[in-house]
């Protein structure tokens, strides 16, 4: 499967989002970047293919899913509210059988839903306390949406791994 490879410099070197302050600027591009990578090493996968364990790692699928519903979770807390039912179902099924057109849209319009969340947290707002789970761990919105960054970019990087493995191994077949 032959990459296309974008001209363009990453999302943070473009100048975008210049009327949002530095901190939602730089989650909002973090969630362009991956954006843009798993559309580049994912898009043209095939079921087989997204749900394929090279090495017994987790799947392409798995990853997809945990980006967005982590995503989801993680700004439910910044938010300064606890997760519901949905949330807590959809946990437990980022493993679970599904088509690659099935995962590519939950991602697609999971980050689509996370970038406009972002948007909605004032800078003011950063240094509040928030307690994310059951057992309220300490955090801060402004930890809660870097984490939100840092946490996507950590899953993109080995879904992009996980994507030349199966691909390599599906061109040597």
């Amino acid at each position: 499967m032959e990459k296309q490879v974008s001209n363009l410099p990453e999302p943070w070197m473009r100048g975008t989002h210049g009327d949002l302050d530095v901190v939602r600027r730089a989650v909002i591009n973090a969630l362009e970047l991956a954006e843009e990578d798993v559309a580049k090493w994912c898009g043209g996968l095939s079921d087989a293919e997204m749900m394929l364990r090279p090495g017994e790692v987790a799947s392409l699928a798995f990853h997809l899913r945990h980006i967005v519903r982590s995503l989801d979770r993680l700004l439910t807390y910044a938010e300064n509210r606890m997760l519901d039912e949905a949330q807590m179902r959809a946990l437990k099924t980022e493993m679970d059988p599904a088509t690659a057109a099935q995962v590519l849209r939950e991602f697609r319009d999971g980050i689509a839903s996370a970038k406009e969340r972002v948007r909605g947290f004032a800078p003011g707002s950063y240094e509040e306390f928030r307690g994310v789970g059951r057992r309220q761990l300490p955090t801060t919105v402004g930890g809660l949406l870097i984490h939100c960054a840092e946490h996507t970019s950590r899953h993109v990087g080995q879904a992009v791994t996980t994507a030349k493995l199966v691909t390599a191994r599906e061109e040597q077949r």
